[in-house]
């Protein structure tokens, strides 16, 4: 269904970061969506001809399936960005599988419809490209941390990841979920958890995982989360509250070099 003008994007810290006349360019090509938990976005070798916004709440991640029926999860997106012909200019094989991990609202438009906005507003092209560059850290930081650090610190690096889109302690995410997104056995997984929680770090419950303290989640972690959070505070500008969720998101005027020598721009700022 289309999203009527005076809907606020502020369920989604990307748009939420957008001027008025940048929102504008992207409005009458929005819709409003609910997903359940388990949908699948798009498969891997699909054309990811649409870009999704996840509001408030709602979560998705980015899993590579593996032969014998695995999956490892590469990417955890929520209301701080977006899925889906981000990086690309839409209409290209998806590498990925994208679900919803947590169900809620999205908005989702066509790719070639934002690669138009982007051509027309440097501001709006100049926010998607930095996030994609935080989107791809994460990828990387992900691909690492799965390779070099033991299950126990991934656990609780996804369980961070995770509380920074939603902002509670207590975490809707079942052992199964946990053990797809780790790419390990359900048993290996209620193992590790029961080990971190007789170190005081959560509590299982059902369908949920408590985060009982962060700050000593944080220390206990390897240094891949706090690494793509520097990144994402660096080059995004995020704003995060002390719970850890992510509150803010900063859209700036990019500096056009165009026929200008650096001096005549320092000039004109000074």
């Amino acid at each position: 269904m289309p999203v009527p003008s005076a809907v606020p994007f502020e369920g989604n810290l990307l748009l939420a970061a957008l001027a008025a006349r940048d929102r504008a360019l992207l409005t009458p090509h929005l819709a409003l969506e609910d997903h359940p938990r388990g949908r699948t976005l798009f498969e891997v070798g699909d054309d990811v001809s649409q870009v999704t916004f996840p509001l408030d709440r709602t979560v998705a991640t980015l899993v590579v399936p593996l032969r014998e029926g695995r999956t490892v999860e590469t990417a955890t997106v929520g209301h701080e960005g977006a899925i889906g012909g981000v990086v690309s200019q839409g209409y290209l094989p998806a590498f990925t599988r994208c679900v919803v991990q947590i169900e809620g609202a999205v908005l989702r438009m066509d790719a070639d419809r934002l690669r138009d906005a982007k051509r027309v507003s440097p501001t709006l092209n100049d926010l998607f490209v930095r996030y994609a560059d935080c989107l791809l850290a994460q990828v990387l930081q992900s691909v690492a941390c799965n390779g070099a650090h033991p299950i126990e610190q991934r656990v609780i690096r996804w369980l961070l990841t995770l509380q920074d889109r939603l902002g509670t302690d207590a975490l809707p995410v079942t052992q199964n979920v946990l053990a797809a997104m780790l790419g390990v056995g359900r048993s290996y997984v209620t193992g590790v958890l029961g080990d971190l929680q007789d170190q005081g770090l959560i509590v299982v419950g059902r369908g949920r995982i408590h985060l009982l303290d962060r700050g000593r989640a944080e220390a206990a972690c390897c240094e891949c989360h706090a690494r793509v959070r520097s990144h994402f505070r660096t080059v995004l500008g995020t704003v995060c509250a002390p719970d850890g969720e992510i509150l803010v998101v900063e859209a700036t005027e990019p500096q056009v070099w165009i026929d200008q020598p650096p001096s005549k721009i320092r000039e004109a700022h000074s």
